[in-house]
């Protein structure tokens, strides 16, 4: 080891030097971690193991499959389940309250005087005694105190242990609005794109490919360097609350769209290219929920222990892996799959062929083992969802809850070591190192110490794989200044709002009412909402406001409260929320507690439901039947219908426009025929809806779903079954089938719809 030139920028979060290689990378480090830099045969190479020689993992001119394994072998039992651990979401700054609270030397944020970037108690305590090193960030102040944080984490990271960097990771965070209820990587400047089903609307994988590349490039400005995305479940039950976070119900574009996303997300080029694809621009994808997630019985969904099963009425399990085995696993790009897959917390109903388990799918080894890893030789890391491994609590629609779904009889400990016997690497949202080394423990008492340690080190190479792929070991720091100017920069900010211009659906456009006028006077009510709780089981309050920001619309329009005064009047609307098919209330009376799940507005009384549901069990005195005929649910937004009916009556035969924001297929009969126009996204700025309204952009989006004609088909359908609804024909004789969409012209027919129509 000697001195050597090195370009330092000092920082007031801690000094990193970076030292230039002659063909080879730039490494940066920090002063306080104690690490140096070895020069060898006139290259450079940090010494993070700060015993002055180069080891094989500190050689950045070997590949990363042999890195790997050779920090895998001289990591410890507890570094490696350190690195098998997930943590829990991470807000910067922490929050004082709530699921992401946080404490700073033991004061909370707003108490403490703490710099936003500064790491909590508990990040220290997770990196020292649990050695985590996957870490999920949700909300940031902005992208400079992102990477600040970043570069703080980075160092007391290199300074501890083998130095192993922090792989920092993120849940989708470019939509925008909050129209995604489990979008909690909100916050921060970014650039805004449609939801992932407004992705779909488009039906061009060109534009998912560029929304993968731009994210990717402002993901590694802010430090990550792990997609939790993208979410690829064929969404087959029109009522699942995560079908806005899908591509839709079918597979063939899901597929496309996937492949599209990873590559965007996953390759590096030119310079920024270190092998295979694999580069500085690079972020790993964890596509999920393997094996599909989107057949939910009745449209539950198993973050809730009321929403466990997901069933297949229609023997249709194989075409739910097309997206992945014809998608995520076939790029077109270097980088040739998928880094991570994540499977969901669902149970796959029956479809264990070989132990004939009904158990959460990351639990299930016929899935992962035999299906994931063996029939489609997937090698890389499988990590579980959130919270699987903890115990439940609380009602059956608790969020919060634990989700052991299928081994919930099992300790904790148990529970991760079955994980690790069907082929698991990582563990979701679990910060703690113990039952990880407890089950460790129960391998070695079944199968000796050398193969729980040849089990531990295959996880530990898939997992350090991923971080070597991406230079982070070289060099895992950030300029705060630069990240700032890349995060949300105007280029990208247009690249995002064109995609929302182009997802737009035009469903309706009565005797070509649109495009409007610009300056036009407009009447907009004002939306109404009773008090509720969101998913998270929150209280939400009730509100009676405009739902779209005036000050946008009056660049376009004259607004006027005074229907009569007005030339038009434009409804802002979204898919009916129901919650999430039970309800204590039910229970209580004497009921199964299983209700119906709607997509009218209207109070819906499940009269074609099952009889008798397909799955269930007893766990937790839970009824085996969870038929729900024959009870009545109120959507929460059913003011909704009742806005636009009034709406029509007020405008006295003047047009009646509806926006509509779509989370789900939604029963649009109720009020089609009274308006003239209706237009619908999945989750755009207001003045993109603007755009479209007066023709300064022309719709293009095309429905990734069918819109139903009434309940009863909703009910009737099969789960797991795409394209089985009978469809809305509205006033002017128009189908709302997959693929339908309008432009001034008329009905949409061009190549896409050549290409993914069903016929």
């Amino acid at each position: 080891m000697r001195n050597h030139t090195s370009d330092t920028i000092n920082k007031t979060v801690e000094t990193v030097r970076y030292v230039k290689n002659p063909g080879g990378p730039t490494l940066g480090y920090s002063e306080e971690s104690g690490v140096g830099i070895i020069e060898q045969d006139g290259l450079f190479f940090k010494d993070l193991s700060r015993d002055g020689k180069l080891d094989k993992y500190e050689d950045w001119r070997l590949s990363p499959e042999e890195r790997a394994k050779d920090l895998a072998s001289k990591m410890t039992v507890e570094q490696i389940a350190g690195l098998m651990l997930y943590s829990r979401h991470q807000s910067i700054p922490a929050l004082s309250t709530g699921w992401f609270a946080g404490t700073y030397s033991g004061k909370t944020y707003e108490e403490s005087g703490a710099k936003p970037w500064e790491l909590t108690d508990e990040q220290i305590a997770f990196l020292t005694k649990d050695h985590v090193r996957h870490v999920l960030v949700t909300t940031v102040e902005s992208p400079e105190v992102a990477a600040r944080w970043n570069n703080k984490i980075q160092a007391f990271a290199e300074g501890t242990g083998l130095g192993i960097p922090v792989n920092n990771s993120s849940d989708p965070r470019h939509a925008s609005d909050s129209s995604s209820e489990f979008n909690a990587g909100a916050g921060g400047h970014i650039s805004m794109w449609p939801e992932t089903l407004g992705l779909a609307a488009t039906f061009d994988p060109e534009i998912t490919k560029k929304f993968g590349m731009i994210a990717s490039r402002e993901y590694r400005a802010l430090g990550l360097a792990t997609a939790l995305s993208p979410q690829i479940d064929i969404a087959t039950e029109p009522r699942w609350f995560r079908f806005n976070g899908t591509f839709g119900e079918d597979s063939k574009l899901a597929a496309d769209l996937a492949r599209a996303y990873v590559d965007g997300f996953q390759t590096s080029e030119g310079e920024r290219d270190i092998a295979d694809g694999w580069g500085y621009d690079s972020v790993n994808a964890m596509v999920k929920h393997w094996p599909g997630g989107g057949s939910g019985e009745a449209g539950r969904d198993a973050h809730y222990s009321c929403g466990k099963y997901a069933v297949y009425p229609g023997n249709n399990f194989d075409e739910h892996l097309v997206p992945f085995v014809d998608g995520a696993f076939k790029l077109d790009g270097k980088t040739g799959k998928a880094s991570a897959v994540m499977p969901y917390y669902t149970i796959s109903f029956g479809q264990d062929t070989v132990n004939g388990e009904n158990v959460g799918n990351s639990y299930n080894s016929y899935l992962i083992k035999d299906l994931l890893r063996g029939k489609y030789g997937y090698d890389g890391v499988v990590c579980t969802d959130w919270m699987i491994t903890a115990d439940v609590s609380g009602p059956k629609d608790s969020f919060l809850s634990g989700k052991p779904w299928g081994v919930e009889d099992l300790t904790v400990a148990e529970r991760h070591y079955k994980l690790l016997m069907a082929g698991v690497d990582q563990f979701g949202g679990n910060n703690e190192i113990e039952p990880v080394l407890e089950a460790y423990k129960i391998g070695v008492r079944e199968h000796g110490e050398a193969y729980m340690r040849e089990r531990f080190e295959q996880s530990a190479v898939r997992l350090l794989k991923n971080m070597f792929r991406l230079g982070l070991f070289e060099n895992p720091y950030l300029d705060p200044q630069e990240s700032a100017k890349l995060v949300g920069n105007p280029e990208f900010m247009r690249e995002g709002y064109e995609a929302q211009l182009k997802s737009i659906v035009m469903l309706k456009n009565k005797n070509g009412v649109l495009p409007l006028r610009a300056k036009s006077k407009v009447y907009i009510p004002k939306r109404f909402l009773p008090p509720g709780k969101d998913w998270f089981g929150h209280p939400t309050p009730e509100s009676y406001d405009y739902p779209v920001n005036l000050e946008v619309v009056s660049k376009y329009f004259e607004v006027t409260d005074q229907p009569d005064e007005a030339e038009f009047g434009l409804v802002f609307i979204a898919s009916p929320k129901s919650g999430t098919g039970y309800s204590q209330e039910d229970e209580e009376r004497g009921g199964n507690g299983y209700v119906p799940i709607s997509l009218q507005y209207k109070p819906y009384t499940a009269e074609y439901a099952r009889e008798v549901s397909l799955a269930g069990d007893e766990h937790g005195n839970e009824p085996r039947n969870r038929s729900y005929k024959g009870k009545t649910v109120i959507p929460h937004n059913t003011t909704d219908l009742n806005m636009v009916l009034e709406t029509k009556e007020k405008m006295k035969g003047k047009p009646v426009i509806v926006s509509m924001l779509l989370s789900n297929p939604t029963v649009v009969s109720e009020f089609e025929a009274e308006v003239d126009a209706i237009v619908a996204n999945f989750g755009v700025q207001d003045q993109a809806i603007m755009d479209v309204l007066t023709g300064a952009a022309e719709p293009s989006g095309l429905l990734p779903m069918q819109m139903p004609a009434h309940m009863r088909t909703v009910e009737e359908q099969l789960e797991d079954v795409a394209h089985d609804m009978e469809c809305h024909v509205d006033s002017e004789k128009h189908v709302y089938d997959f693929a339908f969409g309008m432009n001034w012209g008329g009905v949409i027919e061009d190549e896409r719809t050549k290409k993914y129509r069903r016929s």
